[in-house]
């Protein structure tokens, strides 16, 4: 049965020329969003549709705050009574209606899903308890397998035309995540088979679209970055393969990111990662991280961050992110208890969405300029990236962070100078944005009257700023 869509909520394709998205309309969108599950507390009331008017108000307040889309899992397997399928191929009346009325809802309101057809973490970890499983009646003798039995793959295709058939005409979808956190371990711990199986998947997903739709939602595959670290070859199928759209990792750096002491070096490796993500892709595909979050601190440590010290966090890497040349601001896996973005990370998602108009996105063919951008005034960490008509520059102080990780927000402002390269001659419009309140802090004009930097002064800043920098003459 395919569920039929009313809103005409406009599909997201990569934007013709430049590393972001836009509607089939052509306007600019950017995936501004976070990471839930079918089971978490926002989204429990899909079940059984104990709570559908509750849910679609936390919906409507999401958008209201800059939100354009969620990652979600088709399934959320941490427990047994949420599977899609209760035995492979027979798919749970009451779970495909929980989907049918997510899907209206998304239509509804005008939010947009990433989805992905497992959940292979608790698919790996509750192997024993899983419909895939061979001693539960599954194709999968063992779970090292996953990609590589051919009964399994035919299941995963399965499932993906059940999905497509039923809500893949829906705008609601902005993209699919063909495989969560591909890894050796899911194909005879190697990484030999990622190219064709990633081919495999996406001529299968993108061949029913057209036949069906005549078009086709973006694709990608998502990685455990710290994996690429040990085997590179990862690199080439998650960056560079030809069947992806579009480029995704999540960012889980040690100590900085998984468990962090303060707010800045994790915005630091933020920029960093974002930076050798954008070296690997040599086609100007648009990538970003699809999952973040202190794992370690709350999954092994088995502690929630001190609110304070987390919203400071999450806006610090969302912003580093964002001006590093990522789309949009990263995607948080929540990682808290309760298993919820605080109200201080929706401001900062609303913040990141004020700041969006002030770059023309889809002719924004930006390249990574941390190392480039030359600042003049010691203790600040910077992040940018531009192209000779537009650049997006973030400026976070490192010099005074107080006891507790964060910024000291009783520091003497300083008025950092930069210069920022590759700008072509021209008059521009520079306008300074203050990432916590959301508001446009100054506004002036300048003249770049030869090649060389454009060099100019920030306002007086305590803890952070950003920039639009962008030609008007052009």
């Amino acid at each position: 049965m395919r569920v039929e869509c009313s809103s005409g909520l406009p599909w997201i394709s990569v934007a013709p020329g430049a590393p972001y998205f836009v509607t089939e309309q052509g306007d600019a969108w950017t995936p501004i969003g976070h990471n839930d599950a079918i089971t978490w507390p926002e989204l429990t009331g899909l079940f059984r549709r104990r709570g559908i008017a509750q849910v679609e108000a936390h919906l409507r307040w999401l958008v209201s705050h800059g939100v354009t889309c969620v990652r979600l899992m088709l399934e959320y397997t941490h427990r047994e009574h949420r599977y899609l399928e209760r035995s492979v191929g027979r798919f749970a009346p009451n779970m495909v209606r929980l989907w049918d009325d997510l899907f209206a809802l998304c239509e509804r309101v005008g939010l947009r899903i990433l989805l992905t057809p497992y959940d292979t973490f608790w698919t790996w970890i509750r192997w024993a308890k899983h419909p895939l499983n061979r001693r539960n009646g599954g194709p999968c003798a063992r779970r090292g397998h996953l990609l590589l039995c051919p009964d399994t793959r035919s299941a995963l295709k399965a499932r993906l035309t059940f999905a497509i058939e039923r809500w893949g005409g829906s705008g609601a979808l902005f993209a699919w995540d063909l495989w969560n956190e591909i890894h050796p371990a899911h194909a005879g711990n190697s990484s030999e088979a990622f190219t064709e199986i990633i081919e495999d998947l996406s001529t299968h997903v993108r061949t029913l679209e057209m036949k069906l739709y005549g078009r086709f939602h973006p694709q990608t595959v998502s990685v455990f970055g710290p994996l690429i670290d040990k085997d590179p070859r990862i690199a080439v199928p998650i960056f560079r393969h030809a069947s992806l759209d579009f480029a995704s990792t999540h960012f889980y750096e040690h100590g900085t990111i998984d468990d962090p002491r303060n707010t800045v070096d994790a915005a630091v490796s933020t920029g960093k990662l974002t930076r050798l993500a954008l070296e690997q892709i040599t086609d100007g595909r648009p990538f970003f991280d699809s999952e973040h979050g202190p794992i370690h601190t709350f999954k092994d440590h088995r502690k929630t961050l001190p609110e304070v010290f987390d919203d400071e966090y999450f806006r610090h890497m969302q912003w580093a992110h964002f001006a590093s040349g990522g789309a949009g601001g990263g995607m948080r896996w929540p990682n808290r208890h309760p298993h919820v973005l605080t109200p201080g990370m929706r401001r900062a998602q609303h913040a990141l969405a004020g700041f969006l108009p002030l770059v023309d996105w889809s002719r924004f063919r930006r390249g990574n300029l941390n190392q480039e951008l030359r600042v003049c005034t010691p203790g600040f960490a910077s992040f940018a990236s531009g192209d000779n008509n537009q650049v997006v520059v973030w400026l976070l102080r490192g010099d005074r962070i107080a006891p507790g990780g964060t910024l000291d927000q009783n520091a003497e402002p300083v008025a950092p100078r930069i210069g920022i390269p590759g700008l072509s001659p021209g008059s521009y419009q520079v306008t300074a944005w203050d990432t916590r309140s959301g508001t446009r802090r100054s506004a002036w004009q300048m003249c770049q009257p030869a090649e060389g930097p454009l060099f100019l002064d920030f306002p007086p800043l305590v803890t952070d700023l950003a920039l639009a920098v962008r030609r008007f003459d052009a």
